[in-house]
């Protein structure tokens, strides 16, 4: 780890709480780059609106004229060579706008987490210092997954075919947070791992 404030990135499943775990990184002081978000707006721009709606049917055009993700998804998540037409069509844009992010924290010297669904898959863990994999039970991603985005298992397993496996994911992890209980629990966890990244900087620049 270098002089610059360290780039974290985060790993796991669907559902597993990355993003949860990216807020708390986020309250301790680091920028946040929310990957996720970048794209919903990226789905917004007319101009990807009319090339989605090209490659995939007007049916993922919903009635408000904004791309129906779940009609998106139901679309793409059945081959190879969907999945890749979306990434051409959507990834461009949002990781450049990751990178400009990415430059203006490292510019303010702060951290910086790094909360990306395809983080490896796109390459992004070669731009992190530090890979932290959020572990979390099938069964909890599942319930999860269900609760919060009307996800059934068929589906989140359908779309994690498309992934890097989640075996690979957590052997690159240079620490593991667990989170299968609490937010405030996954919180003292990141605490600690928080706490070991900047200390293992301070150690690296003295």
């Amino acid at each position: 780890m270098g002089k610059e404030a360290p780039v974290i990135g985060l790993l796991g499943g669907i559902g597993a709480g990355k993003s949860t775990a990216a807020r708390c990184f986020e309250r301790l002081g680091c920028g946040l780059i929310d990957a996720d978000s970048i794209a919903h707006r990226v789905l917004e721009e007319p101009a990807v609106i009319e090339k989605l709606s090209q490659c995939f049917g007007p049916a993922v055009v919903g009635e408000d004229g904004r791309i129906d993700r779940k009609k998106l998804a139901s679309a793409v998540f059945d081959s190879k060579e969907k999945v890749q037409e979306l990434n051409r069509i959507v990834h461009p844009a949002v990781l450049a706008r990751c990178e400009t992010l990415l430059e203006a924290y490292q510019r303010q010297g702060v951290p910086v987490v790094v909360d990306m669904p395809l983080l490896t898959e796109v390459g992004w863990d070669r731009r992190c210092d530090v890979l932290v994999y959020v572990d979390c039970s099938e069964e909890i991603r599942s319930l999860r997954n269900r609760q919060q985005r009307h996800l059934e298992a068929e589906e989140q397993k359908k779309r994690e075919n498309f992934q890097i496996s989640l075996d690979k994911k957590k052997q690159m992890a240079h620490y593991i947070l667990t989170n299968n209980s609490e937010e405030s629990e996954l919180a003292k966890q990141v605490e600690k791992v928080f706490s070991a990244i900047q200390e293992r900087r301070r150690l690296s620049v003295t």
